[in-house]
């Protein structure tokens, strides 16, 4: 997730409150331009049969924490062959069907904070277990994938090809040898970190401490190449973005992020970065996150986290206290979701400037409170092959946005673990 602070303080988007407690900021010195609404994206049978045609491949879902949080991290209790529309989840079954989803990353996050109690490997290591159980639960819809080989082949069964992403640093405990167990146990990429700066990298919401990467840091990433887990530069400062980059061997990822140029939002990639993401033959998976596609929600995002850090300084014992001021503040600076066209708009700008082969799709899906028209869940990705159709991409540039370009970085970094094991 990228709005983790969504799960740790619930969030009544759209709600007024009547007293404002703690600070506040000022949006904007000037009345917002508010832009013609554009028309709704409307699926062609020409879409249609080409996105059934791709391997739509999604970098970042957030299923298994909602099944942890939401039924005790058994499918026994929350059957996903079923709608989980009343449970108001973006993610089941019969959805990524609709969808057409062929592969997806399934993101076994944990809170940064399990870091300073010891139980972050611990609480790794039972996300994992949920995704093996759903692949075990049911075996007619999904497969374990551990390479782009077994990616093809599970495609090719008729099922949904499973991965892993573990999401932040925190999860190895600063051990490189739990890096390679985490490894073992079917996690294919790693974002470096999560809301928090780390002993070895620096967060995009939070105080840098190393510029970047610290050594350890950079030999993470290096025992990463040599494994074959991508490198996954999400959620990371700019300066561990360009560490990450100068240092890794293989492409990295970003396995949930957007432009900065159109929302300026530090969990977003500069266009300084998209170029170095070119050259390094890596991928940025476009997030649908409202706050993170709209320029309006991105300012109230950037403005929300400074809440939080103030008030978790001003409260650092009081969990609840902290709770109930972020959401006051964030109940009168409601999210503006946008609309599929936002999203469509950060994909175009980074083939733009990194190039057609540099975009993907990574949308945060139930791991984020507010999302875009025409992208309200699982079901939604055929609008994206129309609305990328619309605006003039060829089919065959269409499906590397859908699928193709995450195949070819994947089996890249393959390529690079066989090498730097001879």
């Amino acid at each position: 997730m990228n709005f983790r602070f969504a799960r740790m303080w619930p969030i009544a988007l759209g709600c007024s409150a009547a007293i404002s407690l703690g600070p506040t900021f000022p949006l904007s010195a000037e009345e917002p331009t508010v832009a013609a609404p554009r028309a709704p994206i409307v699926v062609t049978e020409h879409a249609r049969r080409l996105h059934a045609q791709a391997i739509v491949v999604d970098g970042h879902n957030d299923l298994p924490w909602n099944i942890r949080e939401k039924a005790s991290s058994t499918f026994e209790k929350l059957d996903i062959s079923k709608s989980t529309v009343g449970e108001e989840m973006h993610t089941d079954i019969p959805r990524l069907r609709e969808g057409g989803v062929k592969a997806q990353f399934w993101s076994v996050y944990v809170p940064a904070s399990t870091r300073h109690d010891g139980k972050s490997l611990a609480a790794t290591l039972e996300q994992i277990d949920i995704v093996h159980a759903m692949i075990k639960r049911y075996p007619e819809t999904f497969g374990l994938a551990l390479t782009t080989d077994d990616i093809k082949r599970v495609v090719a069964e008729g099922k949904i090809a499973s991965m892993i992403g573990m999401e932040g640093g925190h999860s190895i405990e600063n051990s490189l040898s739990v890096l390679k167990q985490l490894y073992e146990r079917g996690a294919r990429y790693m974002t470096l970190t999560h809301s928090d700066t780390l002993e070895w990298c620096d967060s995009a919401t939070d105080e840098a401490q190393h510029g970047g990467l610290s050594d350890f840091g950079e030999e993470v990433v290096r025992e990463m190449n040599k494994l074959g887990m991508l490198v996954d530069i999400s959620h990371v400062s700019d300066d561990a973005m360009k560490d990450a980059l100068q240092v890794s061997k293989a492409p990295v990822i970003f396995s949930h992020s957007s432009a900065r140029a159109l929302a300026d939002h530090p969990r977003n990639v500069p266009d300084e970065v998209l170029k170095m993401t070119a050259e390094n033959d890596g991928i940025v998976m476009v997030n649908f996150y409202s706050g993170y596609i709209v320029a309006e929600a991105a300012l109230v995002g950037k403005q929300g986290t400074k809440l939080r850090r103030e008030v978790e300084k001003k409260y650092p014992d009081d969990e609840e206290k902290q709770r109930m001021e972020v959401r006051r503040w964030y109940n009168e600076h409601p999210t503006e979701p946008g609309t599929i066209h936002d999203v469509l708009d950060h994909i175009e700008h980074i083939a733009k400037v990194a190039g057609i082969d540099h975009v993907g799709l990574g949308s945060d899906y139930d791991g984020i409170p507010t999302l875009p028209l025409q992208l309200a869940d699982v079901s939604t990705y055929p609008n994206l092959t129309q609305g990328m159709l619309d605006r003039g991409f060829s089919d065959e540039d269409v499906l590397k946005v859908l699928g193709g370009n995450l195949l070819r970085v994947m089996a890249r970094a393959e390529q690079v673990a066989q090498e730097l094991q001879q």
